[in-house]
């Protein structure tokens, strides 16, 4: 297994080191295509989102230089970045793409956002062609992981996200959220979700800005809210207690002289601001202000402990089931090599019997006479029967070996057997072979 992966995440970087990362949704299709570029990289995936960015390749040879990719990509210095990097290859790879599917690298232990997100990434570079067959098979794998853990454990047994730990936040800040106003900014499944808690906590009214109008119109029709253009998001921003802000700005949108706005027209009346972007929305400044409370994603973690202690011995549960996972992963990919490894023997085998049975066919035809349709059909199928026959046991043991340690010490008693070298396949080969390639690395 070829598999190297590279990244940072919420454990092992600080926001202001992951928001230098962070790859926005319409630069990730082009982003993939570099990598794929970048020299000893055949396949690769990209993962961006406010807790994590990583890279997931296939390689050449096992020792692609991603940290390479990454100074080179983000023009970040080994120095800025590198002490806050991990890297896994092969087994260790899988293992941690399972994890990460599954939910339980994730800040909030089993929340349900990270395996859309994974999905979506692969999507994209499935679309422009970064992925084949080997990171191909490791994701759809990885969904099947996910899948099974779900199932058989509790560790997403309740519905939990970045959006809603924001929102429980916010009620332990105001103690309820009856009658208070809120302001979304950002039209995206977080958001939506954030609205979502909020109107179940009591909320008064909803104010959703986007850059689209047309999907904050959307969104606040949804929660029987107000839709605000986004050019008159400073205007009206100041008529909401809590405003929840998630955008794919690359830069913050609500700096200090914001704030100091909003608060003379609120008469200093507080307000607390959640960041869930990646980059940052709200600038660092905003919470000196008196009055001003701000909260980014990385403020979040305490909040998100409690759920992490809740759910230990599930996930406990769903490590095993990982660990049972990646075995067995790792057990039918030497399989498929192995496997692999005879095919050019069967190959080879069927070719070398096709040509006797061809020259012997042509030998004895002037012999024979001329045949009618139906003879010369009887006399093909007659002599593909034979061969048929007398390549079944060798092609049977051969496929057997693949999955045992003897499998080259077969290979080279039928090589021998049969006089057979490598050599080019002929047409004749291609269009009779039994069985193909495929049908071998199916049946491994």
């Amino acid at each position: 297994m070829r598999y190297q992966l590279i990244g940072v995440n919420h454990k092992s970087a600080p926001l202001e080191v992951r928001e230098r990362l962070a790859i926005p949704e319409s630069r990730l299709p082009d982003t993939c295509r570099d990598l794929t570029a970048h020299p000893g990289i055949e396949e690769g995936v990209i993962i961006s989102t406010c807790n994590r960015v990583e890279v997931i390749t296939h390689t050449a040879n096992g020792a692609a230089d991603l940290r390479g990719f990454l100074h080179e990509h983000f023009h970040l210095t080994a120095q800025d970045l590198d002490a806050h990097l991990y890297e896994f290859r092969e087994k260790d790879a899988v293992r941690h793409v399972f994890r990460v599917a599954s939910s339980l690298d994730s800040m909030v232990v089993g929340e349900a956002q990270i395996l859309g997100q994974v999905k979506e990434a692969y999507a994209t570079a499935r679309a422009v062609g970064a992925v084949r067959g080997q990171l191909d098979q490791l994701f759809t794998r990885a969904f099947a992981v996910a899948k099974r853990v779900r199932s058989e454990t509790a560790v997403g047994s309740s519905s939990v996200s970045i959006a809603s730990v924001a929102v429980e936040l916010a009620k332990k800040i105001f103690g309820t959220l009856q009658g208070k106003n809120v302001f979304i900014v950002g039209a995206g499944k977080m958001s939506e979700l954030a609205a979502r808690h909020l109107m179940a906590h009591g909320c008064g009214s909803i104010f959703v800005a986007n850059r689209t109008y047309e999907r904050a119109i959307g969104l606040a029709h949804k929660f029987n809210g107000q839709a605000i253009k986004f050019d008159d998001l400073y205007d009206n921003c100041d008529r909401a207690d809590i405003v929840i802000t998630s955008t794919g700005a690359p830069h913050a949108i609500f700096r200090r002289e914001h704030g100091e706005q909003f608060l003379a027209r609120r008469k200093n009346r507080p307000m607390f601001f959640i960041d869930i972007a990646v980059p940052r929305d709200v600038a660092p400044e905003m919470a000196k202000l008196d009055g001003i409370f701000a909260y980014d994603i990385d403020d979040l973690q305490q909040a998100v402990s409690s759920h992490v202690a809740d759910r230990g011995k599930e996930a406990e549960l769903a490590e095993a089931i990982i660990a049972s996972e990646v075995e067995n992963f790792k057990a039918r990919f030497e399989a498929r090599l192995h496997t692999l490894d005879v095919v050019p023997t069967i190959v080879s085998l069927q070719d070398h019997l096709e040509t006797i049975r061809q020259t012997e066919i042509e030998r004895v035809r002037g012999r024979m006479g001329p045949l009618t349709r139906e003879q010369e059909m009887a006399v093909e199928a007659l002599t593909r029967g034979i061969i048929n026959k007398v390549m079944h046991t060798p092609i049977t043991t051969l496929k057997t070996a693949a999955r045992e340690s003897e499998a080259t010490t077969v290979i080279d008693v039928v090589r021998r057997l049969f006089n057979l070298h490598d050599k080019e396949k002929g047409p004749a080969s291609q269009a009779n072979r039994e069985p193909s390639d495929d049908d071998l690395i199916d049946q491994a």
